[in-house]
């Protein structure tokens, strides 16, 4: 019998295998969503380290938001992540969800990233 553990596991394999594929040398951004949170870092896996990030946990973020795990939070971090990462010369991405369904929360914060000037 499968558990849903290893279902999600073989989800999240399955999308960072297809990333490897299309990236093309191109940095990728990371969505990562907690009950309470969700955070986003633009990760360069050429040189292995993270060139910007950006969560719900920000003392700027989390005074201006209701929650933290809603969709105008995921906006938010959206907004924020894409505009620092134009401010450290990073206009393409590839976009990691993860073991994430691409709904809600992550959708929102993927949605923002676009409009605040990320291509993916």
């Amino acid at each position: 019998m499968v558990s849903s553990k290893d279902i999600i596991q073989r989800r999240a394999r399955r999308v960072r295998r297809r990333i490897k594929m299309v990236s093309h040398d191109r940095p990728r951004l990371s969505v990562y969503r907690s009950n309470q949170n969700i955070y986003a870092q633009v990760i360069d896996d050429l040189r292995g380290c993270t060139l910007v990030s950006a969560s719900t946990l920000e003392s700027d973020l989390k005074k201006s938001l209701k929650s933290g795990a809603d969709k105008e939070a995921a906006f938010a971090v959206g907004k924020l992540i894409a505009e620092r990462a134009k401010k450290a010369g990073v206009n393409e991405v590839v976009f990691d969800r993860g073991a994430y369904v691409y709904h809600g929360r992550v959708k929102a914060l993927a949605e923002a990233a676009r409009e605040g000037g990320l291509s993916f």
